[in-house]
């Protein structure tokens, strides 16, 4: 196991180069310039917009300028943001809070919901609960991201004046009342985020239990004289768990790319909101920083997933 680790870290490492020089090519040939802010202002000369380009480095090929940002990155540096000119680094932590406050309770509460629906929705097959479960699972993954945002703001909000419409990332949690208010403003993201991911994960969980309740192992449990229960736990559901853990796992860089849309609706200053507007602005360091960590923890959780494999399945074993 130890060996098979390493293996799939040393292969990590070029691959993550690769994906980070193909970003850093099409951000830094793309038509957008970072100055052209000062372009706009007739009353900075070209000369002053030259040397702030040079100072930037610019001017320099692309190639050479990913060379400095990959050196930079080793030595634990992200570099400095064209539009702030702080460090990246900085901007991240400040950012980082606010969007795990939301993806990562948003997507706890979706494993937590959605596997036992499925294992529910499997167990009784057509049954009334497994019609409306396997609806809303059909409405949930179809329905996209940014619909459910604006639905929701416009009946929890503007209809029913429950919930706010805009998230304050200034509020501090001193006290119950305002750790009630979070909680408030959380609501809508979390539930928009968690609705699709859960939708995703009982369809899988459900077509999965399917696919291992008619099996010769679990008739032969339940000719042992097992309780029906104890079957659907102990054999079935850990079999059938295999599949799943990849779309968890591999689902957690996707809800952070979900994150993205859905801090836009409801202003989230999270690192989604910081991802568009360094964008917009193109600032290629912050862009870089955050489709890096985008890109590693894809890398990290796929590594994860494998391991997982062997520890619910005893038959695989890594060399």
């Amino acid at each position: 196991m130890t060996q098979y680790i390493i293996r799939r870290i040393l292969i990590a490492i070029p691959t993550l180069l690769v994906i980070s020089a193909v970003i850093y090519a099409i951000l830094a040939l793309s038509p957008s310039d970072p100055l052209s802010q000062f372009a706009a202002n007739p009353a900075i000369p070209p000369s002053v917009r030259e040397n702030i380009r040079h100072q930037m480095g610019l001017d320099l090929p692309w190639y050479i300028r990913y060379f400095r940002w990959a050196a930079s990155l080793v030595q634990g540096q992200w570099g400095y943001s064209f539009a702030s000119k702080g460090p990246v680094i900085d901007l991240i932590k400040q950012r980082i809070p606010q969007t795990l406050w939301v993806v990562g309770i948003a997507y706890l509460l979706s494993v937590l919901i959605a596997i036992p629906i499925g294992i529910i929705s499997a167990v009784k097959q057509y049954s009334l609960f497994d019609q409306i479960a396997t609806t809303f699972a059909f409405i949930g993954f179809s329905v996209p991201t940014f619909f459910t945002g604006l639905l929701f703001i416009l009946i929890f909000s503007l209809k029913l004046k429950w919930l706010p419409t805009i998230y304050s990332s200034t509020l501090v949690v001193h006290d119950f009342a305002t750790f009630l208010q979070q909680l408030r403003q959380m609501a809508m993201p979390v539930m928009v985020l968690m609705l699709f991911q859960a939708a995703a994960t009982t369809r899988f969980m459900r077509s999965s239990m399917l696919d291992n309740l008619p099996l010769d192992y679990v008739r032969t449990a339940r000719a042992k004289g097992l309780a029906e229960r104890m079957v659907i736990v102990r054999h079935v559901l850990s079999n059938s768990l295999i599949p799943v853990v990849t779309l968890i796992a591999l689902g957690i860089p996707g809800i952070f790319a979900g994150a993205i849309i859905t801090e836009q609706i409801f202003r989230v200053n999270g690192l989604g909101e910081l991802l568009v507007r360094s964008i917009q602005n193109s600032d290629i360091p912050v862009v870089m920083a955050l489709t890096f960590i985008f890109a590693v923890l894809v890398v990290v959780f796929n590594l994860i997933a494998d391991i997982l494999y062997g520890v619910l399945d005893p038959r695989i074993r890594y060399s």
